[in-house]
């Protein structure tokens, strides 16, 4: 399957939390430590703008990345940011196109396939962080929980902790859920509660 058709249903998925989330919520914690769900939420819209630059050749500086607004409607701002990369991904060139990612590494490029993938782990599973924050269900689907193991099961382990894009690996039993599997292999904890 297409990594761009993934990555849309990735993206709807996390717009489907995100449509769930009140005003009085985006002072709560997340399982992510260094955010409140507000915090999260513009994470969330940044990393779309900046993934939208680098897939139009203009991902190398860091405010691209960091610049996202929620104004008074958190929900309408993360639903504009995924139809704006959503639209970016589809040119057709963006699969082999050189993806600048200084959020990853800086001074060097990722093709857009692999950048992509990048994108679609990190919605799948903040899409979670969001679920687990209001206390809402998250069921992503086989496909997507596949490709987003794929992707999570090569994040190198000397990339990861405080401060990186992934935090460390958890144990999680044998025997559950492939999406438990994949939280675990990002560091959450899939019991974890606000």
């Amino acid at each position: 399957m297409d990594i761009r058709e993934l990555d849309r249903r990735a993206l709807a998925l996390t717009g489907e939390m995100v449509g769930h989330v009140t005003a009085d919520q985006l002072t709560l914690p997340t399982p992510c430590p260094d955010w409140t769900l507000y915090g999260l939420l513009r994470h969330l819209v940044s990393q779309n703008e900046g993934f939208a630059a680098a897939a139009r050749g203009e991902g190398e500086a860091l405010p691209v990345w960091r610049s996202g607004d929620l104004g008074d409607n958190p929900h309408a701002a993360y639903q504009a940011s995924a139809e704006l990369v959503s639209d970016a991904f589809t040119a057709d060139d963006a699969l082999d196109r050189p993806f600048a990612l200084p959020e990853v590494i800086e001074g060097i490029t990722f093709p857009g396939r692999v950048a992509i993938s990048f994108h679609l782990v990190d919605y799948v599973v903040h899409a979670w962080d969001v679920a687990a924050t209001i206390g809402a269900p998250w069921e992503p689907d086989e496909d997507l929980t596949a490709a987003a193991l794929r992707v999570a099961e090569i994040v190198p382990a000397d990339g990861r902790g405080p401060g990186a894009a992934f935090e460390r690996a958890t144990v999680v039993p044998d025997g559950v859920p492939a999406r438990h599997r994949l939280l675990g292999l990002l560091g959450r904890d899939p019991s974890w509660k606000a």
